[in-house]
């Protein structure tokens, strides 16, 4: 505590510019200042400040010191805000945009827990496949799995995703099962599909991200009917562990290629860059953040 107040003595008299006028606003006698100040050089072996009756001056030493204490003042009142924020209460109405598949089953899920913990707090949540224009639409925050290439936004990460590629038992017994990426070609490939064309799966091979054209007589742009025609043994989907962990956890499909590790896209929380976050968002992105960091998550919710 000694310490501390000589530090916060040695700034406020260099931001007063003189021992009197920071012993007035503290309401002790000049004479304690300069106590504090004359402990504060000897503890650290320097002269900070060169004092005459008419005028102070820092050193170089002391010029240095001080803008380290500037920072480490302002970095505890900031934690001290911080803190204080924390013990006041969430409220408002959140609006909240996420994927309709992980929505369902990675949002949805969970905010009666989050609403019994906020109970000033009420959400909608709006589950749909395209990317919402935040602001226009006034979402409060977005899940988003994919990177973030709008500078005018702020994104938190989430968790990891994991990426595989899939197929049922039964049809991997049908048509074997794909030993190297070449082999994609002899498969029947279920591939999303936008603006009617098919876009490529990718992977890492010999330490290069490659992506690939694949074919397939089947496309569709739901990742949901996709999952689900694997099921089904119509053929490969490349999909998001969150969504076939389940089923791979069953013995209803089967990773192929895992040498291959596809990339994964992050799961994102997204919202709009604001001066002053309002409280329920950050305290709904730290929920989330905390509920999938916890080490049985994932493990849960396939089950």
């Amino acid at each position: 505590m000694g310490q501390f107040r000589q530090i916060s003595t040695f700034v406020e008299v260099v931001a007063r510019g003189s021992l009197s006028a920071a012993a007035r606003a503290e309401g002790i006698a000049p004479a304690m200042i300069g106590r504090r100040l004359d402990a504060l050089e000897a503890r650290l072996g320097v002269k900070l400040l060169q004092r005459t009756t008419r005028k102070l001056a820092l050193t170089d030493e002391g010029s240095a010191f001080l803008e380290d204490c500037q920072r480490i003042l302002g970095e505890l009142e900031e934690a001290e805000s911080a803190v204080a924020e924390r013990s006041a209460r969430a409220s408002g109405h959140l609006l909240i945009s996420a994927p309709a598949g992980f929505g369902r089953q990675h949002v949805a899920p969970l905010l009666p827990s989050f609403l019994a913990e906020h109970r000033d707090v009420t959400v909608t949540l709006n589950l749909n496949d395209r990317v919402v224009d935040l602001i226009g639409e006034g979402v409060d925050v977005a899940i988003r799995i994919a990177s973030l290439p709008d500078s005018s936004l702020v994104s938190v990460k989430l968790a990891d995703n994991e990426r595989v590629l899939v197929a049922s038992p039964a049809y991997l017994k049908r048509h074997g099962e794909p030993r190297t990426l070449a082999d994609l070609a002899k498969h029947n490939c279920l591939a999303i599909s936008s603006a009617g064309s098919q876009r490529g799966w990718t992977f890492r091979d010999n330490g290069k991200q490659v992506t690939l054209k694949v074919g397939g007589n089947m496309a569709c742009n739901d990742g949901e009917v996709l999952h689900d025609w694997a099921l089904a043994g119509k053929g490969l989907a490349w999909r998001s562990m969150w969504e076939v962990g389940a089923e791979i956890e069953a013995g209803k499909l089967t990773p192929v290629l895992t040498q291959y590790s596809a990339p994964g896209n992050d799961i994102h929380a997204v919202f709009a860059q604001r001066r002053h976050l309002p409280l329920r968002i950050r305290v709904f992105v730290d929920f989330l953040r905390h509920s999938y960091a916890q080490p049985d998550y994932w493990r849960r919710a396939w089950c």
